[in-house]
């Protein structure tokens, strides 16, 4: 339905289902019907009504306050702590003018909501801003505030990319048979890059669009880009949206060289994927710029990025084109992480693309989503889908890393566990507390360094993404693990250069995870020798990473740090404590698949070593009797 039909037809149900109500404007903003009013509370107030009038007109409604009825900011918010009783600690109070909302973070917001909403509707009567009532994260994050500051001043600007949008959405479909294609442009028979275009009659959308882990640190990142030469990507302003699946590196490390190239279309992902790829991609930049090696975008690009993205929740439908609609579920891998859902067409083929899944409860979220009502084609990543790679159990993984850290104590020895700082950090320290609260460990200080303080800040702010029993001993039960005197951060060059120097026994957790740069290489390289120490690996180590290296037994390296060159004869002890991964094992992966709620037709398998993919493949066939395979990158699949 074309732009236009879509307003008149809203204006037709908004006369016969709110009769005694005025409206100022209806427009469209990307796949949503927005309807300002001056009497904005009274829309808001019925809300079976407004189900009734986004059933008629098959978009989402949402009713904001006509900005000239807005009090100014000061103003509104000094009513704002008049009327909210004193008892309810206030810790922030920010507009959002796009939205015309205001959010104000409270220590017990469920002490607002018990009340029938008296306190919301009188904010919402004085001040005309909707109010949104939210938790107080109990660590303040630099990159929210970050984020909020931007598309605030962006908001104009955002106005008229998300109406555009709208139009881009709303055209009519193109005459012809349909079809489904999909692309393999990274991250297929290998793990890295990770990049797909799926391709309808109508519509292009990317998914994904990674760095190569090793080639991170390398004075040429763009040599480990997806294939964007690949000729359906061209032109690339006709692509209908990117979808990232999360925020690692291997996954959205590329994304802004897409803005840099002259890609102006939308990028569709969670909130916290979202302010977490705008911390690795910045921190990225600052090291590159720091180490003097090449980096293929810059920091306006990242913004440029920032500047374009739409915040879906889970479980949330919409509409990204003509003939596709997307939904996001939980997949268990990192905060924000997610499963994607393609309706195309109506009812035509439905796609499920796995990312990087976790299928089954971890220390952080609940196990990955697979009741999906239909899948016809199931693409899968098979990380850890080799023969023997079956991981130990959570509790397990947890005993193991205590009783390396009681030996590294008898030892006087230092502990480094390189970390992602998105995810495994958050676990590893969950666990150390856990072990340390329990009697388990002695009381030695663990460092966190790198981005991980901010990593775990941005965690606290949505503790709706984490698992039940998390979220409740923050927000309910007031036990904020992530705050426990035995963390200490590193914040600072010369802090670091002591804790290099001490004597120990301690532990540092320090970025970056397959130690492919970052601050883990100051303590690897002045520790290396010492074998009192430990070096402990939790996560996935790519091939041609130092880590890798590391793990499969090298012992001697040249390494450059800050432009210096250093020879290192390593005698520490080396582990590796399987079980922390985020992606699920080949028992996990067969679980998910055969407990799906739709049984897709065909299965195609990425994201894996090539020899894993294979092989996962074929057992997938084998076992469930379906269609399956392991694309080449540059390979396209006709799915329908």
């Amino acid at each position: 339905m074309q732009y236009q039909e879509v307003i008149n037809l809203a204006k037709e149900n908004i006369e016969q289902i709110f009769p005694s109500l005025d409206y100022s404007t209806i427009d469209l903003e990307g796949a949503n019907v927005v309807l300002y009013s001056k009497q904005s509370d009274k829309f808001v107030e019925d809300p079976e009504n407004i189900k009734k009038l986004a059933q008629a007109i098959r978009r989402r409604v949402i009713v904001r306050p006509d900005p000239s009825v807005l009090i100014p900011e000061d103003e509104a918010e000094e009513k704002i702590r008049k009327i909210i009783p004193a008892e309810i600690a206030i810790s922030d109070v920010y507009f959002e003018h796009d939205s015309g909302e205001v959010i104000i973070e409270v220590d017990d917001p469920e002490s607002i909501q018990n009340r029938n909403s008296t306190i919301q509707n009188q904010i919402r009567k004085e001040i005309k801003w909707a109010p949104r009532i939210t938790r107080a994260p109990p660590i303040k994050s630099a990159t929210i505030k970050m984020v909020r500051e931007f598309l605030k001043a962006e908001a104009e600007e955002r106005r008229k990319f998300l109406r555009n949008l709208a139009k881009r959405i709303s055209r009519d479909p193109l005459p012809g048979e349909n079809y489904v294609r999909l692309t393999s442009l990274g991250g297929w028979r290998e793990v890295g890059r990770s990049s797909s275009l799926l391709m309808t009659k109508n519509s292009r959308v990317m998914i994904d669009c990674g760095l190569d882990p090793a080639a991170i640190d390398s004075d040429d990142a763009a040599s480990g880009a997806p294939y964007l030469n690949a000729p359906e990507l061209w032109p690339l302003n006709s692509m209908d949206g990117v979808v990232l699946t999360h925020a690692h590196m291997d996954h959205g490390g590329f994304l802004p060289y897409l803005y840099s190239i002259g890609y102006d279309g939308p990028l569709y992902l969670t909130a916290p994927t979202r302010d977490l790829l705008l911390l690795l991609l910045m921190d990225y930049v600052k090291l590159g710029i720091a180490d003097n090696r090449k980096i293929p975008y810059k920091m306006e690009d990242i913004r440029n990025m920032i500047r374009h993205t739409v915040t879906l929740n889970y479980n949330e439908t919409t509409d990204i084109a003509p003939d596709i609609r997307v939904t996001l579920r939980n997949a268990g891998h990192i905060l924000g992480s997610s499963i994607v859902h393609f309706h195309l067409g109506e009812g035509f083929h439905n796609l499920l693309m796995s990312g990087d899944i976790k299928y089954t409860n971890s220390w952080l979220f609940n196990a990955a989503d697979n009741r999906i009502p239909r899948v016809e084609t199931f693409v899968t990543e098979s990380t850890y889908g080799g023969k023997t790679d079956f991981q130990p159990s959570r509790v397990e993984a947890g005993d193991r890393l205590a009783q390396i850290v009681r030996l590294a104590v008898e030892r006087k020895g230092k502990v480094l566990i390189p970390v992602f700082a998105v995810g495994r950090s958050q676990e590893v320290m969950l666990v150390l507390e856990e072990k340390y609260r329990l009697g388990e460990l002695p009381k030695i200080p663990v460092y966190l360094d790198g981005m991980i303080y901010e990593a775990t800040s941005i965690h606290t702010a949505y503790p709706e993404f984490l698992n039940n029993n998390l979220r409740d001993s923050i927000t309910k039960r007031k036990e904020n693990p992530f705050l426990s005197d035995i963390f200490v951060r590193v914040d600072a060059p010369e802090k670091r250069e002591s804790i290099v120097n001490d004597v120990g026994p301690f532990v540092v957790l320090a970025t970056s995870g397959m130690m492919n740069g970052g601050p883990v290489l100051e303590y690897f390289t002045n520790w290396a020798d010492d074998e009192r120490n430990f070096i402990v690996f939790v996560g996935y180590q790519a091939g041609r990473t130092l880590g890798r290296k590391i793990l499969t037994g090298t012992k001697q390296f040249t390494i450059r740090k800050e432009g210096v060159l250093k020879d290192i004869n390593m005698k520490l002890t080396v582990e590796s404590v399987d079980g922390f991964s985020g992606h699920s094992d080949r028992r996990q992966l067969i679980k998910y698949i055969e407990s799906m709620e739709s049984k897709p037709r065909r299965i195609l398998v990425n994201h894996g070593d090539p020899a894993k993919a294979q092989e996962f493949s074929r057992a997938v066939s084998m076992k469930f009797g379906i269609e399956s395979y392991a694309p080449f990158n540059l390979e396209t699949v006709r799915l329908r």
